[in-house]
């Protein structure tokens, strides 16, 4: 568990196999993980448990990851959020942080990134590949 106050990380991945092993990832730092697989789901969790952090994969923003992430602050105000891709290009990192993202993690490197995203999106600090 990272502190008292974030104990909890909502996953939103709708490849099953990815969402497990980003799951287990997510484990080592949270006592609960939960996991969606859609948007409107994603919506409805973050309203319901608050988490201290959302990992989405960008594909649940369908070409509108602004009011995705606004639509994910406003059912939990205090979460962070980091967007997975398998897209890395320039264009595709500055609309993530420019949407209103804290984070942002390649899918090919979640094994050897995602631990050290999620530790500095949570101390308030955005994280990218230009904060490596």
């Amino acid at each position: 568990m990272l502190t008292k106050d974030i104990s909890c990380a909502l996953l939103a991945e709708p490849h099953h196999s990815l969402a497990e092993g980003t799951r287990i990832l997510l484990a080592t730092l949270f006592d609960t993980v939960v996991m969606v697989a859609d948007e409107g789901s994603l919506i409805e969790a973050a309203e319901r448990v608050r988490p201290g952090l959302v990992v989405v994969d960008l594909l649940l923003a369908k070409k509108n990851l602004a009011a995705l992430t606004s639509r994910i602050h406003e059912a939990s105000p205090e979460s962070k959020v980091i967007v997975l891709s398998v897209h890395d290009e320039a264009a595709v990192v500055r609309a993530v942080i420019d949407a209103g993202a804290d984070g942002f993690v390649v899918k090919r490197a979640i094994g050897t990134e995602l631990i050290a995203a999620v530790t500095t999106v949570l101390r308030g600090e955005r994280y990218g590949p230009s904060s490596r």
